[in-house]
């Protein structure tokens, strides 16, 4: 089989006939934000598209924090068997007999394992704080189910505004009494609950940006196990990019929904009731940083006017700097204390006991501040304690005192009194990362003249990272933290599903490409990769370059190639498909280039007698997912078309 990409240039065109998804009238958009450490939904009917709900709380939950987003938290029975999810998975395993919840498989922050795994499929596995292994795909299909779910449940007993207006028009309820407005919606709703069906749901789930194609392809296979969408039909499923997602929202907030940093008041020069979007014009560019549990996303913005387009001036980028690496410092700290042997056991034999513990330093980690000066109690769970003593055969409190850590005392109370300075201590590793990334990014000549940084996700919340922050940028550009920091992602995606259009141009992450044959040509191409076939000089390993990185890309584009069965009976095209993060790649053993995915034509039923079959293949990269199409030339026959990074 040999491409006729060999001969041709790499050309992006634009293919609206063929390109444009299959349209389908969804009647509500709902937006999972599926997070390393809390998720949510929230959801907009078509018609009401400004008016944006959110759970407003979930069963359980913490005295201070906010409960419209539940703990990324699942639990399995011993047998494997979904139980619970978020705050009611906590607080069931939290309940169970020490003995017993050794048999439970109880999952957190599993999130994160999409990101750092090299080798990610569909085979991959997580482990269980008891240790057992449970398949990634069925954890994530679980959660996914649940929130499908739950929204559903809501949705069928929904009563739009407009129901209510009819029923005030009709009942007078008003005059009449609470019960009979109560009966009349309760009527509504059950009307409106028989009608509604998952396939008038378009589906929205977000993930970062800065996360590879296997991961994204593994997210929405989750969701197909789950049920909200299938393979069939994939429009009705939307990834969104979390920074994207809160770029998108935060485009549209009026200034009594956020905070100006530089003023800690709402920004002046505009009235309180215009957007932020009033004080833009064509051309002005801003940064969204991105600061969840897991990673840290950035993304550079440009606005386009007057529809509110956004362009994407420079690629995502980020990393593994979320807020739990101030809990992986804490357990450091532990380790240092106690020894990294007994917390090892620990969390094997008390693993519902470990769980308390880390509850309890979240409570106080979001109290750190720079300015606090009394310190943190920490309060340690009576089996650490009791664990401890048999463990070693002596008491917490002298291993405290053994451990020269100064800034960590033991209280008579059942507390570790951890000093501000010790728990600013803690935050610093993770705070570093996220400054000299964004430094880094601010010295890059595609980001100049910057007018805002939105600061969103739950890690924006800590006042610690809000002044790092602030005092690095030093007036560059105004630092803006929205009101509902937590769920700017989640109402951005929302948005985004709504309107998947909104973002019209994006910048590859990385450079995608496939290894073909080429004409050898002395002095250009090495004398190792020449292959004589027939005759003819032939150069291996050509990198035929599809997108490179960091190169511009607007939506609908499309990348177009044709491809030659190697004989007539043949049924399937498998092309192998190569990335590298350097934009200029000649051969595909260059180094960092590596085999990331397959092409896959599927040919049958397209013969034809035509001597030379033309396969031309169409792939897509201005969205946030690439996708490819195919049609039989000589047929015009549609060829089922697929790129898979799961399966390498």
């Amino acid at each position: 089989m040999f491409p006729h990409s060999i001969l041709d240039a790499c050309t992006l065109q634009k293919d609206t006939e063929q390109n444009e998804p299959a349209t389908h009238s969804f009647m509500v958009v709902v937006a999972i934000d599926f997070g390393t450490t809390s998720s949510g939904y929230a959801y907009a009917f078509v018609k009401e598209p400004e008016c944006i709900h959110t759970m407003r709380r979930w069963e359980g939950g913490d005295p201070g924090v906010s409960n419209q987003k539940t703990p990324t938290t699942i639990l399995l029975s011993p047998d494997k068997k979904f139980h619970s999810f978020g705050y009611a998975a906590r607080d069931f395993y939290h309940d169970l007999d020490p003995t017993e919840s050794k048999q439970w498989l109880y999952l957190e922050k599993f999130k994160m394992k999409l990101h750092t795994t090299a080798n990610l499929s569909i085979d991959t596995d997580l482990h269980a704080t008891n240790g057992k292994k449970v398949k990634a795909l069925d954890i994530f299909a679980y959660a996914l189910a649940f929130f499908k779910e739950q929204a559903l449940k809501v949705l069928s007993h929904f009563v739009p505004f407009s129901c209510v207006l009819w029923c005030h028009y009709w009942c007078d309820c008003w005059v009449l009494g609470l019960d009979i407005l109560t009966n009349c919606i309760r009527e509504l709703s059950d009307q409106a609950g028989a009608e509604f069906d998952n396939a008038d749901v378009r589906w929205v789930i977000t993930v970062p940006a800065i996360w590879k194609m296997p991961a994204k392809q593994f997210m929405r296979e989750a969701a197909y196990k789950a049920g909200l969408a299938t393979g069939d039909n994939p429009d009705q499923l939307i990834i969104a990019l979390e920074p994207e997602a809160a770029s998108i929202y935060c485009r549209k907030l009026r200034l009594h929904q956020m905070v100006d940093l530089g003023a800690k008041m709402s920004i002046n020069g505009y009235s309180p009731t215009e957007n932020v979007g009033a004080g833009m014009t064509q051309g002005d560019r801003y940064v969204v940083v991105d600061c969840g549990g897991g990673t840290v996303d950035l993304t550079v913005h440009q606005i386009r006017m007057p529809e509110g387009h956004l362009k994407e001036l420079y690629k995502a980028s980020g990393g593994p700097y979320g807020s739990i690496g101030i809990d992986y410092e804490f357990e450091k700290l532990l380790c240092k204390i106690f020894g990294q042997d007994f917390i090892d056991q620990f969390k094997i034999k008390r693993p519902a006991a470990w769980v308390d513990l880390m509850i309890a330093f979240e409570s106080r980690k979001r109290a750190a501040a720079p300015d606090r000066t009394n310190p943190l109690n920490i309060n340690l769970p009576f089996s650490f304690i009791d664990y401890y003593k048999k463990f070693r055969g002596h008491s917490v409190e002298h291993a405290l005192r053994k451990s020269n850590v100064d800034f960590v005392k033991w209280s008579s109370q059942g507390m570790l009194r951890m000093s501000p300075d010790a728990m600013n201590a803690l935050f610093k590793p993770t705070i570093d990362h996220i400054i000299q990334h964004l430094n880094e990014l601010f010295d890059r000549p595609e980001v100049t003249d910057i007018k805002f940084l939105f600061l969103v996700g739950g890690f924006a919340e800590s006042p610690l990272l809000q002044k790092a922050v602030q005092d690095m940028l030093q007036e560059r550009s105004r630092v803006i933290i929205p009101h509902d920091v937590g769920l700017t992602i989640l109402k951005g995606a929302v948005l985004f599903g709504l309107d998947p259009g909104v973002i019209r141009v994006r910048r590859s992450p990385l450079t995608y490409g496939v290894g073909v044959l080429n004409r050898f040509v002395d002095g250009k191409h090495p004398p190792e990769k020449m292959l004589v076939k027939d005759g003819t000089r032939w150069c291996t390993d050509v990198f035929d370059t599809f997108i490179a990185a960091d190169q511009s890309v607007a939506l609908g584009e499309t990348v177009k190639r044709s491809y030659t069965p190697a004989r007539p009976s043949q049924q399937v095209i498998v092309i192998h498909v190569y990335c590298s993060e350097k934009e200029a790649v000649s051969f595909i053993s260059d180094a960092g280039v590596r085999k990331c995915g397959t092409l896959r034509l599927d040919v049958s039923g397209t013969e034809s007698p035509a001597a030379r079959r033309e396969i031309q293949t169409l792939m897509q990269f201005g969205d946030t997912e690439i996708r490819a199409m195919a049609i039989d030339v000589a047929t015009s026959r549609s060829v089922k078309a697929s790129i898979d990074f799961l399966s390498q």
